[in-house]
């Protein structure tokens, strides 16, 4: 009965101290610790509490012991042998310090303040590279950044800082080293070993595809296409002028055809499209969607009909191909994501492009320029922005991956007839499949150009 009555007395005054000290009440929490160790010295929480008043003093060699002691009294406590390591660096003894944050990361590996704490202790030592990595390894282990626990933040801020400015310095210097021996290989392979180098020191991740709807596996996940690949290429590039009259004559006499090109039923997750969801500052004026021709807009548009029936258009039913005037508003962001399907590629030719507007494509940041065609992955995150005052306008369609037979380019149909016969997904505006693009779309990891 009395160790009954012990544990109790035991545990109130624990409750009791730690109430005090979250008020701050430090004198009162201070005494009850002390009432606590009179009647259990070995208690663990009686000496670290007390350790932790001796320490707020700056008496770092009384509360030496008592750290100690509340070690060897609970081995596996995470936050003691941090503590310790704060009292051996007041102390001037850094590699005390240290054995004290490798003892808390040999029981816990992914402890975030003991990471932050051996970096820190890198950083006072002018280690700056393994300074950094410990950082970026921290920010790794720790949750998004809406998540981050208060007391962290700091060091956290302190982290990204840091790391960043040493993965910049670093891509830098390796692409100095790197770019004698690459200084006469084509373009296509200068990007590549940009981005290993950019990859390698931690600034950038690889960038595969990540489809919605239609995966073709083993093909090679490429930003940017060499356009030496489409026979058509000049052909669209040389009706250029006639294509661009053709939409300023569209803006002219009913914009009211130029409507959002997200618009999500309601119900569906829009995540990162929120912003821009029913919105008229990313709009389209559509010839085909989904596979479906808009005869209403390929006749008013008779010289861009005539350009895009002697592209090579992928043809998958409910999929594509899709084409259209792209109009994306002044100061308007199009967020990060990915497509449909990596069986198409996706072409732009660029009509409207004031100063500001950029696009990115995995690693690969371009800027467009009127008349010139891009086609790229676009189930590799990307990004567009609009920084300037005016309306940015491209010609967009989609075309067959240059890597897939002809043989590949039926099954690919066949396919998709399959997936819309067995799960009712009529195509890529139905609204499952809306949401299963949404809900991919989430997964993307978020970067800003």
């Amino acid at each position: 009965m009395q160790d009954v009555e012990a544990t109790a007395q035991i545990d109130a005054i624990i409750s009791a101290a730690r109430a005090a000290a979250n008020r701050g009440d430090w004198l009162t929490a201070e005494r009850l610790w002390k009432e606590l160790r009179a009647l259990e010295p070995g208690n663990a929480q009686a000496a670290f509490g007390l350790a932790i008043h001796a320490m707020r003093r700056g008496e770092f060699k009384t509360a030496l012991p008592l750290i100690e002691q509340a070690c060897a009294a609970s081995p596996n406590d995470l936050l003691a042998r941090l503590t310790l390591g704060i009292a051996w660096r007041e102390l001037g003894e850094p590699e005390r310090e240290l054995d004290a944050i490798d003892a808390a990361l040999a029981i816990d590996p992914y402890f975030l303040p003991a990471i932050l704490a051996k970096a820190s202790w890198f950083e006072r030592k002018s280690a700056e590279a393994a300074a950094a990595l410990f950082y970026q390894t921290a920010l790794k282990f720790a949750p998004d950044e809406p998540a981050w626990p208060p007391a962290l933040r700091a060091q956290l801020l302190h982290a990204r800082a840091i790391a960043d400015r040493f993965a910049e310095t670093m891509e830098r210097q390796m692409w100095e080293l790197l770019a004698p021996h690459l200084s006469n290989a084509p373009a296509l392979e200068q990007e590549r070993w940009k981005e290993a180098a950019s990859i390698i020191a931690g600034r950038t991740k690889p960038f595969p595809s990540q489809c919605n709807q239609l995966h073709v596996p083993r093909l090679p996940a490429v930003p940017f296409f060499d356009t030496a690949q489409f026979p058509w290429f000049d052909a669209i590039e040389a009706a250029t002028d006639a294509i661009r009259a053709e939409l300023m004559a569209a803006l002219k006499q009913d914009r009211r055809q130029f409507t959002p090109y997200v618009a999500y039923k309601p119900g569906a997750p829009v995540n990162q499209w929120k912003e821009l969801n029913h919105s008229e500052r990313w709009s389209a004026y559509h010839f085909w969607r989904s596979g479906v021709a808009i005869d209403e807009h390929l006749a008013a548009c008779p010289r861009t009909a005539e350009a895009l029936r002697r592209v090579d258009m992928a043809t998958i039913g409910g999929l594509c191909p899709n084409a259209m005037f792209s109009a994306l508003a002044p100061h308007t962001h199009i967020p990060p994501h990915t497509g449909e399907t990596n069986a198409r590629v996706v072409a732009h030719l660029p009509l409207i492009v004031p100063d500001g507007c950029s696009y990115r494509v995995g690693y690969e940041r371009r800027r467009w320029e009127v008349g010139k065609v891009l086609v790229f992955d676009d189930t590799i995150e990307h990004e567009a922005r609009n920084d300037s005052d005016e309306l940015r306008v491209v010609l967009i369609f989609d075309v067959w991956n240059p890597h897939l037979s002809p043989t590949e380019r039926e099954v690919a149909r066949v396919t998709m007839e399959a997936v819309r016969r067995l799960t009712g997904v009529t195509g890529e505006s139905d609204s499952v499949g809306a949401a299963q693009s949404t809900q991919a779309h989430a997964a993307v990891h978020r970067r800003s150009l």
